[in-house]
């Protein structure tokens, strides 16, 4: 059994397609399909189910899932504590955080907590909720810094991770103003709004999706333009584009002086919290240091 049929197996999981999940693992689909039947004739179950249709998880894949990614994350963890046993320097301590975040939260964060910095050395990858989670999953980083709301979905099991929040904010409708200073595009008209969305990959799309899906709307949308970063719908709003639920950090100033306003009223507004996740087992000690660290601020 090697390794790799393990992250060989979550991708598929994640994508539930071959080419994609092959296209992932930097492989070519004979080889990638290969490498999943090795793992299933280790195993001795047929771990997915094949269809013309598609591809999906079997009763036993379902079961394999969660240790199959506990597993593969405790391994990653094994081989760069070694290594760092083995030539005795610190390694950098490594936080995935969205994009949103990375921009505004972030840096005051860290000066607030500056006396952390003096524990390790921490480095920032700024990527997507989706490809956050995948490196938090993989093992790749050993804290992800992002939003969070209670009914959005994440891949970011409870069992398999702790959290703490770390600060608030609060998506606004936000729309720019007319000629005259009044709101241009309106919630809860006749006709539905231009809506700039958030694409699957982000995860204030899902809050968005989760507080206001089309069936819970009391008002009308008509996305004219996707994207997973906050900082481009931000500038399309600006431009008078359109309506997009933006995090009030990041468009404070505007707000402030009148060149954003709030489409709709304060029961359109999604309040969120800021969370930082960890893996629930026990770390390395520099992790355990940083994670204490953090709770007692």
């Amino acid at each position: 059994m090697e390794l790799s049929w393990f992250e060989d197996y979550l991708a598929l999981a994640e994508t539930l397609n071959f080419s994609r999940a092959a296209e992932l693992r930097h492989v070519t689909q004979p080889a990638f399909s290969r490498r999943i039947r090795a793992l299933e004739g280790w195993v001795g179950a047929d771990l997915f189910v094949r269809t013309t249709h598609g591809v999906s998880l079997s009763p036993a894949g379902e079961h394999f899932h969660d240790q199959a990614e506990v597993l593969t994350r405790a391994l990653h963890q094994l081989r760069r504590d070694t290594l760092e046993v083995s030539d005795r320097r610190a390694r950098p301590l490594s936080i995935a955080a969205t994009h949103a975040l990375s921009f505004t939260f972030f840096p005051q964060w860290v000066r607030r907590n500056d006396s952390i910095l003096a524990l390790g050395n921490l480095n920032l990858i700024s990527d997507s909720m989706q490809a956050c989670e995948q490196m938090m999953l993989r093992g790749d980083v050993q804290f992800l810094l992002c939003h969070h709301h209670k009914d959005a979905s994440s891949r970011i099991d409870a069992r398999q991770f702790r959290s703490i929040v770390v600060g608030t904010d609060t998506l606004v409708p936000l729309s720019a103003p007319d000629a005259s200073g009044d709101v241009r595009w309106r919630l809860g008209g006749d006709e539905p709004v231009n809506y700039l969305a958030y694409s699957a990959q982000s995860g204030l799309g899902r809050i968005v999706a989760a507080r206001w899906g089309a069936k819970d709307r009391p008002f009308a949308l008509e996305t004219i333009f996707t994207s997973h970063l906050a900082a481009t719908l931000h500038s399309m709003v600006r431009a008078g584009d359109g309506v997009a639920w933006l995090p009030r950090t990041l468009a404070e100033d505007d707000i402030a002086a009148g060149r954003l306003v709030e489409a709709g009223g304060p029961e359109d507004r999604i309040p969120i919290e800021i969370r930082l996740f960890r893996p629930a087992a026990r770390q390395s000690k520099a992790v355990e240091n940083i994670w204490s660290a953090f709770e007692r601020t």
